[in-house]
């Protein structure tokens, strides 16, 4: 089989072929996709507004024109930062481990970052570092955001949030309104036609493009860098604008459905071939199916390190997930994380939903078709405060693992500027 596994290889002529449809300038396609990027100037013009926009004396101007009363909530987010209210990470694993934390080697190496899904409102910030501060926990190092782009953009909720985050030191993913539940296919309604969404719904035709002017306005005008990105056509174009030179990043979404080693091995290879020369991707997340297992991370992980992407493309898993309309419940993950965690590096352990014996308990369990709805349609309807305790209890159960992998001698990624 050694010689059968040779006729495998690609000879350059591929390649060239890859390359002749990359820089043809009669090709419609790229002519479409340079079009777009023109719109916002050359790739150093669109970088440099990325970095005035993301400025944070430009976001707090925005803030106090759309929602001056998040300014106090900013400022007070910077005061406790600066006396160092929170806990550090020596003293969380002293509270865990109590003295024998100082003789323990914790396996920095293999640090996990702790994640949670979905900061839709900017209030949530406060609501979850009076916690953090009250109970000794810590504030993850990664949000994903899924709200309507142009509801948070108007209310001013995506500037201050953008603020917060820079603040407390930990990245952040916003979901663009070019997600397949604008209209994009106009064949596709609710559950009668269900099986149509079967890899039928994300960006079709020209949805693609609008995709990337959707990404480009939001990275130009209030600093968004990493997004999600959940079809094959959007991924291409986010590489190839990478390409070009403009700083974006996104992360593969766990609708995408990467739920096996081979899906994983044709996304990294080509964001090995479309790297930039320095070896690194836009690709700096990669949302593994809530059915991917333990062996499937540890097999993507031994190409991803030949690949020399290990530090660049991050695993996120789902350790928990909203009770309702998305997985079989009970869904935890932990123990498996926990299994993988001293020996895969750069993994992110994602928190979708409450430990599934707290959620079932709250009087609105957490429920993915919440992403979805109207901030007015929420309030209208008496669930403010519940979507608030069903985030809290996201975060809980981060602080969960967090724990877990402390008891083990593992390591983990909170916000950095509050838990030195």
């Amino acid at each position: 089989m050694a010689n059968v596994q040779k006729l495998l290889k690609i000879s350059p002529d591929k390649l060239k072929a890859f390359n002749s449809i990359l820089l043809d300038p009669n090709s419609q396609i790229m002519k479409d996709f340079l079009a777009v990027v023109a719109k916002y100037g050359t790739p150093e013009e669109i970088n440099k507004k990325h970095r005035t926009a993301r400025k944070m004396e430009n976001l707090f101007k925005i803030v106090q024109e759309r929602n001056p009363e998040a300014l106090k909530d900013l400022n007070w987010l910077i005061q406790q930062r600066d006396k160092g209210a929170f806990i550090s990470v020596a003293d969380y694993r002293k509270k865990v481990l109590g003295n024998a934390a100082k003789k323990m080697k914790f396996k920095d190496k293999y640090a996990v970052t702790l994640e949670v899904s979905a900061l839709q409102y900017f209030p949530w910030v406060r609501a979850m570092a009076e916690e953090a501060i009250a109970n000794k926990t810590l504030m993850p190092g990664r949000y994903i955001a899924v709200r309507r782009m142009k509801e948070s953009e108007a209310d001013g909720d995506l500037p201050a949030i953008v603020a917060a985050l820079d603040i407390i030191g930990a990245s952040f993913v916003e979901t663009l309104d070019t997600k397949g539940t604008d209209g994009s296919n106009p064949h596709l309604g609710g559950p009668a036609t269900i099986t149509g969404y079967f890899g039928g719904i994300g960006q079709p035709n020209e949805h693609a493009l609008m995709w990337l002017d959707e990404f480009l306005y939001y990275y130009t005008h209030y600093g968004v860098q990493h997004v999600l990105n959940f079809n094959a056509g959007t991924i291409l174009l986010a590489f190839l604008l990478y390409r070009l030179g403009v700083n974006i990043q996104f992360k593969i979404s766990v609708f995408f459905g990467a739920d096996n080693p081979y899906n994983a091995l044709w996304i990294m290879t080509m964001a090995k071939l479309l790297s930039r020369d320095d070896g690194t991707s836009p690709l700096i997340g990669f949302n593994w199916s809530n059915s991917v297992n333990n062996q499937t991370m540890e097999l993507t992980a031994d190409f991803r390190k030949a690949l020399d992407l290990e530090k660049v493309v991050r695993f996120e898993h789902h350790i928990t997930e909203p009770q309702k309309s998305i997985v079989i419940q009970p869904y935890n993950r932990r123990a498996e994380l926990v299994e993988l965690a001293d020996h895969v590096a750069n993994i992110a352990a994602k928190h979708e939903g409450g430990d599934p014996e707290v959620d079932v308990t709250r009087a609105h369990q957490s429920d993915i078709l919440d992403y979805f709805r109207e901030k007015k349609e929420v309030i209208e309807n008496g669930d403010w405060d519940n979507l608030q305790r069903n985030y809290l209890d996201k975060v809980d159960a981060c602080n969960r693992t967090a724990w877990a992998l402390t008891e083990k001698g593992l390591s983990f990624i909170a916000a950095k500027n509050l838990h030195k």
